[in-house]
């Protein structure tokens, strides 16, 4: 299979190949590091680093030499992007850092789209869910980036992503370079100058776009997975190879190209900007957005998943070396968001006989009118999707809003696809747990994502292999989002040159990530946190 795009890019932006040998030291590095790297892979479920792991041999075979959690957990409920990377460098769950999914309803603002993205300014003239101003607003809680300047102004805090909400959830509010794809170029929010590295990672990629990209070799492993589904014809997903007409961009989005790019401008932005050779520690964020992707538009059991982990693994070991040519002291942990299910007809085939795609008539706004119109009531009266978190008009009087809270909750409980709903009194009474993220109850994990403040008046639960994609379209034919631990679980893999390799059984969240590298280089966290830090090689947890 031929070399991903950051072998090119890094290449132009660095001066550095990607194939030259690694300057790695035989002993580990004393003292704390000077470059933590936080990488998340969107929708990098812990059941695919288990399938492919014997199958890595770059830099994902690299970290996996490091302490590894294989049984991490994004433990809330609202599985989604920026929920899960407003988790990571937190150390809080959801419920305390205010992101309780990449959308929710505020019927407040006096405009007519009354849904908020998570990383949006609403409050700029002419905002909306799709035209939006990026910000980090809504985020309630500092990120490390956020500590580390505190502490050390001079610390330099960096993101770079493929998702503005990945960028912004994971670097926080006091950020010196943020940047991410917009669909044309990277862009930023942070009001600084853009290095001169910027600027050649977009001309790398205007260049790359030019042509026609060939189809990706399959290595024999991913031959095995090569199987087509016809799901709404003409649409096949199964059997890609990431063929690519010159000048299609959201075709380079939708593969392992993508993240070639982000880890690209990633290792340029170190060496430009000299990250890791300061007195204090620096960080860089890096959200890599391809797996997602391909996941929504191909699912997570076919071929196209296969060459875009294989890819990921090639690429991350060429960002690596361009770090260990700069001699750099860096620790790295990678995680992600959350994880996935594949498309209900790969799943029937290997024998899950309750996976199914949800009935379109369960979405909250047409449950809304069914029950306007049983109780001659105008308006739609019930807002938000499939499943998740749903809103009652709050135009309506009191009495009529707890008359469709009746009717809502009987019509939920009488679908066979519904595994449960909850009011959001039942979710506010519950404790917010402490225990193993895999003992949660279905409340409970509800619970990690309930803010007040911005929650739904209901909570509906889809049954465990259920999608909430109803009818399957080009780019969305498998989602997350669930409850369900095939959602939830994530790897957790803290890594640092020199480190025995540790394959650890615990269940962890992801909040213990924050507190960890806090500990390990040296940054007293004072503000409550919901993670605790982990005992691992190289780390001393402060004593409580």
């Amino acid at each position: 299979m031929r070399k991903i795009l950051v072998s090119v890019i890094a290449s132009a932006l660095a001066s550095v190949a990607c194939a030259q040998p690694a300057a790695q030291a035989e002993a580990p590095p004393s003292g704390t590091p000077k470059l933590i790297v936080v990488i998340s892979v969107d929708q990098f479920s812990a059941d695919l680093f288990d399938e492919y792991r014997p199958h890595f041999t770059g830099g994902l075979a690299r970290l996996s030499n490091g302490t590894v959690f294989r049984n991490g957990y994004q433990a809330h409920a609202a599985t989604e992007t920026c929920p899960g990377h407003s988790t990571i460098l937190t150390g809080s769950h959801p419920a305390h850092t205010g992101i309780i999914g990449n959308t929710w309803v505020d019927q407040s603002l006096q405009r007519s789209d009354r849904t908020v993205y998570c990383a949006e300014d609403e409050r700029v003239p002419g905002s909306s869910t799709t035209a939006y101003t990026v910000s980090s607003m809504h985020l309630k809680r500092p990120t490390l980036g956020d500590y580390v300047k505190q502490r050390w102004p001079q610390s330099l805090n960096v993101a770079v992503a493929g998702k503005d909400r990945a960028a912004v959830m994971m670097s926080g509010h006091n950020v010196d370079q943020r940047w991410y794809w917009d669909g044309k170029k990277f862009a930023s929010d942070v009001n600084k100058v853009a290095p001169a590295t910027v600027g050649r990672a977009d001309q790398a990629i205007a260049t790359a776009l030019a042509v026609v990209r060939e189809p990706l070799e399959l290595p024999p492993f991913c031959q095995a997975k090569t199987k087509p589904y016809t799901l709404t014809p003409p649409l096949i997903v199964g059997a890609g190879r990431f063929a690519r007409a010159a000048g299609d961009a959201r075709a380079f989005r939708v593969s392992p190209e993508y993240d070639g790019a982000i880890l690209a401008l990633a290792a340029g932005l170190i060496q430009e900007m000299k990250l890791g050779t300061h007195s204090t520690p620096d960080v860089i964020s890096v959200g890599l957005s391809a797996t997602d992707y391909v996941g929504h538009g191909f699912g997570a059991g076919g071929a196209e998943m296969c060459l875009q982990l294989l890819s990921l693994d090639r690429s991350l070991d060429g960002f690596f070396r361009v770090l260990d040519s700069e001699r750099l002291d860096y620790a790295v942990v990678l995680t992600a968001d959350h994880g996935g299910m594949d498309i209900p007809e790969r799943l029937r085939a290997k024998g899950i006989a309750d996976a199914q795609r949800a009935n379109p008539n369960l979405a909250a706004t047409v449950v809304g009118k069914e029950i306007a119109a049983k109780l001659k009531l105008s308006g739609p009266v019930l807002l938000g999707d499939l499943g998740g978190d749903v809103w009652i008009d709050r135009s309506l009087r009191p009495a009529d809003r707890a008359r469709v809270e009746r009717e809502a909750i009987a019509f939920y409980k009488a679908q066979p696809q519904i595994e449960a709903v909850f009011t959001a009194r039942q979710i506010a009474r519950v404790a917010l747990p402490t225990a193993s993220p895999d003992k949660w109850s279905i409340e409970q994990r509800i619970r990690a994502s309930f803010d007040p403040s911005r929650s739904g008046d209901l909570y509906v639960v889809l049954r465990r292999y259920v999608s909430p994609i109803a009818e399957p379209g080009p780019g969305y034919v498998a989602t997350h989002g669930s409850v369900w631990d095939y959602d939830r679980r994530v790897p957790i893999i803290f890594w640092r040159r020199g480190m025995v390799r540790s394959d650890r059984p615990d269940h962890v969240s992801t909040v213990v990530i924050l507190p960890t590298l806090a500990a390990e280089i040296g940054l007293p966290i004072t503000q409550p946190i919901d993670g605790r830090c982990l005992s691992i090689e190289g780390v001393t947890c402060p004593s409580r």
